[in-house]
């Protein structure tokens, strides 16, 4: 299964390193139904619903009281909005540094993005939050990054003060949890993403979650053109709001609900790998590591590395790619994670009119002062933790980080 000259793949995590048997069964349950579509056929399909299996083994991972899949982890995240009441003209405090799903979401739900610090947790600060709001704004949208969380006692208390709505990006921190309770959890509705490069994969797919009942009931109807989903012909249900076609189909979803049931192997292992690595790494005078609130609570799905200041990580990957170490990520400057490459958001570059137009930007976005966040994002190197990696595989990575780490450390001295 594990193929070392493989094994440094660019932002590849755990889900895709897993796939076999288990897989193919939940697949050829749908193929031998033919019934794709997750709704209705229930005459045809034999009680094969592995959309809602899928939701179900998600909820009982991460402890909601209900979750809905739909087609991407993008998808996930208009829902969760959505669902959230948040729409248009609202002011909504988000990251710089995420994937950059979450802004467009932001912006095709209508509402205009403010954008604040984040800290060496990789996540908005409650400083930051803090610093942003205004009498208009409405809502924040956290995104815990790189399969950690958020200081959330701080940003709750915000929350509260203010009566924010918050909603969470855990796209990729599913299976991540502060004092018990999950990424997701802690906010109106939060979600998750099962694309190709998580934890866990659908190939395609995501996944909200809530523990508020009107909100799950509002995106079952959103995901799907606004249906109701009550009665079994599917052509006269009711449409209580407005949707639009988010559906996930059964296939993903058979794919996603025997890898959902993987996690809990894949962060043992994880957490395992990213500890010795990080107990190796740590004897580097010089170097540290990003913040996590919760150690108990990593899904340890990237090791966050990060160095004293801008150019020494810039050498540091320059020695990286001169030694063949790979499988790492240098976000500063990284294309659709960064906002300093964001030039289409800056200079407002839409196919149609949007209400950032229309309404226009509440900040400057081509000269937005955040100053902590150029810091972090500028010392910051991650490295993709893959499960599979063997003692060999491992030993022989940190050795390559390790020469290349005191070269950079060295030349600059």
């Amino acid at each position: 299964m594990f193929n070392f000259a493989e094994s440094y793949n660019i932002y590849i995590m755990a889900g895709n390193e897993f796939f076999g048997t288990e897989e193919k069964k939940e697949i050829n349950d749908v193929l031998e139904t033919g019934i794709l579509f997750r709704y209705n056929h229930d005459a045809q399909r034999n009680n094969i619903w592995k959309a809602r299996e899928f939701e179900a083994e998600v909820a009982k991972l991460v402890g909601a009281k209900y979750a809905h899949a739909v087609s991407s982890g993008s998808t996930a995240v208009t829902c969760a909005l959505a669902a959230a009441g948040i729409g248009a003209g609202d002011e909504v405090i988000v990251p710089p540094f995420t994937y950059i799903a979450s802004i467009e979401a932001v912006i095709f739900a209508g509402a205009l993005p403010v954008f604040a610090e984040i800290d060496e947790t990789l996540c908005l600060s409650a400083a930051g939050i803090r610093k942003a709001i205004t009498p208009k704004t409405k809502a924040i949208l956290l995104v815990h990054m790189c399969g950690q969380m958020a200081q959330m006692d701080e940003i709750m208390k915000i929350v509260k003060e203010f009566n924010l709505v918050l909603v969470e990006d855990a796209g990729q921190a599913m299976a991540a949890s502060f004092k018990g309770v999950s990424t997701g959890l802690w906010g109106k509705t939060g979600c998750y993403s099962f694309d190709f490069f998580k934890i866990a994969t659908a190939g395609e797919g995501g996944v909200m979650v809530t523990n508020d009942e009107a909100a799950y009931k509002l995106a079952d109807s959103i995901a799907d053109h606004g249906h109701d989903h009550q009665g079994d012909n599917r052509g006269m249900e009711n449409h209580p709001v407005l949707g639009f076609n988010y559906r996930i189909s059964e296939l993903h979803a058979a794919v996603g609900l025997a890898q959902t049931r993987r996690v809990p192997m894949i962060r043992d292992k994880n957490n395992n790998i990213k500890k010795a690595m990080m107990a190796e790494l740590g004897k580097i005078k010089g170097i540290g590591f990003a913040v996590i609130p919760d150690p108990n609570g990593d899904s340890a799905t990237f090791l966050n590395i990060l160095m004293p200041d801008t150019e020494l990580a810039q050498k540091t990957v320059e020695e990286f790619n001169k030694n063949g170490v790979s499988g790492f990520n240098y976000w500063y400057t990284n294309m659709y994670h960064f906002i300093n490459q964001w030039d289409h958001i800056k200079e407002g570059r839409v196919a149609a009119k949007t209400n950032v137009q229309l309404l226009g930007a509440p900040q400057d976005y081509k000269n937005l002062d955040l100053p902590k966040t150029q810091k972090t994002i500028g010392r910051l190197i991650s490295f993709g933790i893959k499960a599979t990696w063997d003692d060999a595989a491992l030993n022989d990575l940190l050795t390559k980080m390790k020469v290349s780490i005191n070269s950079a450390l060295s030349v600059t001295a």
